[in-house]
């Protein structure tokens, strides 16, 4: 059954200031990190969405202790985990199920990892087949090994793995177990990933390499301890796209967005926004951080390689301003859409059509034929079906546009349940 409908309203003027939540990404990972160290970490600016909700509750079940302090800052005494009698249940959040059960694979005991409808149905034999490898044990439905999962941790070994799909979900698990095996493990990946776990574990003082091969990355970690630390979560790019893309459609703007985590693999939707016309600037912070502004401005199509969005999470909301562009906008080799939170590509396609424009897949590829400008676009009514990022994304095409109403808009929960209340904040 779809979840409650939610009406959009239209607003041609969009500007002002937004910090984005703190990174998702980032957020499971300082989670999982402190768990595994000895003694007592501190997370400021972890998100609030459910998803990472999902992976904090895992990491009590798993015997770290958790404490919210006063300000608002995460307090976290780890080391010693140990395998729990309960369900670990992860929700929809395929990070929280991929990233725990490299965790699990190095806690001896039998694990058990459940998640909604949504989460089991999606493949973890990704995951299942490097950890077998190094010796632990993984039970899933059928020949994509779907939750419900039985992981069976204990001693492992090291590899030297290719990592066949570009995955910064696999190549980070396959480092959790690494950090207990019984040697150096090496991974290859043909296409560049998100490197946030590779960064944080060097700042946790962790032994790793990461060398670059020209697209591709060589990475290298040697067993050892977790070192306890603060974590200054910076705030979610892949959230602030969908204002970057309110920037770009706005009769207005700009659109400021504060704050944003500024390493690679990360910022490729600005540069599609860019190269497609609008106005987009970046400066520093005084914490490194990227303070980026987003002017509009008529938009043309483009090419859009899946290298510049390593993740494709973007994709969606990118199609909103492909979908207001002038021309065909291409986003090539995105069959990894297929298997998100809903068919993503199915509802990417939805969702372009729905405003209006032309849109289709052939073979990998994802065409989107623009109508020139958002004030074109048609009220769109659409079911996210539990995808937080077809929810926002609508949400965005609504607002630039003549309004949408989106059945299953809850699913933002999952992810950034203040995504309304910025979004009034811009009219």
């Amino acid at each position: 059954m779809p979840g409650p409908r939610t009406s959009i309203g239209a607003s041609a003027s969009l500007a002002g200031e937004i910090r984005p939540p703190g990174d998702k990404s980032i957020s499971h990972r300082a989670l999982l990190l402190s768990a595994l160290a000895v003694g007592s970490s501190t997370i400021d600016g972890l998100s609030g969405g459910a998803d990472v909700g999902r992976t904090a509750t895992i990491v009590g079940q798993l015997g770290a202790s958790l404490k919210i302090s006063s300000h608002g800052l995460v307090e976290i005494e780890g080391g010693g985990l140990r395998s729990s009698s309960r369900e670990l249940d992860c929700g929809n959040s395929g990070t929280t199920m991929r990233l725990v059960m490299g965790v699990l694979a190095g806690i001896d005991g039998r694990h058990q990892l459940v998640g909604d409808a949504s989460l089991s149905r999606r493949p973890m034999d990704r995951v299942a087949e490097p950890l077998e490898l190094m010796g632990a044990q993984v039970e899933g439905r059928g020949p994509t090994c779907t939750a419900p999962l039985i992981l069976n941790g204990g001693p492992l070994r090291s590899i030297v793995y290719d990592v066949p799909v570009p995955s910064a979900q696999v190549k980070s698990a396959i480092l959790f177990a690494a950090l207990s095996a019984d040697g150096p493990s090496t991974l290859r990946e043909s296409v560049r990933t998100r490197r946030h776990t590779e960064e944080m574990m060097l700042e946790a003082g962790v032994e790793l390499r990461v060398v670059d091969e020209s697209d591709s990355s060589v990475v290298t970690l040697i067993p050892g301890p977790v070192n306890p630390r603060r974590w200054v979560i910076p705030a979610d790019p892949s959230q602030a796209a969908f204002f970057a893309v309110a920037g770009a459609l706005s009769e207005t703007g700009p659109v400021v967005l504060e704050g944003l985590y500024a390493g690679p693999a990360r910022s490729g939707f600005l540069a599609v926004l860019s190269r497609m016309g609008a106005i987009v600037e970046s400066r520093p912070d005084v914490d490194a951080r990227l303070d980026v502004t987003v002017w509009p401005a008529p938009l043309h199509a483009t090419d859009v390689e899946s290298e510049e969005i390593p993740s494709l999470d973007e994709v969606p909301v990118l199609a909103i301003a492909a979908a207001a562009a002038t021309g065909i906008t291409r986003f090539s080799d995105v069959a990894e859409l297929r298997i998100k939170e809903s068919d993503r590509l199915s509802k990417t396609i939805e969702l372009a059509v729905g405003l209006g424009a032309r849109a289709w897949s052939e073979d990998d590829n994802l065409f989107i034929e623009g109508l020139g400008s958002a004030r074109h676009f048609s009220h769109l009514d659409i079911d996210a079906e539990g995808d937080h990022r077809i929810a926002m994304a609508a949400a965005i095409g609504g607002a630039v546009g003549c309004g949408a109403t989106i059945d299953g808009f809850d699913s933002i929960l999952t992810s950034y349940p203040a995504f309304l209340d910025d979004l009034d904040s811009l009219r």
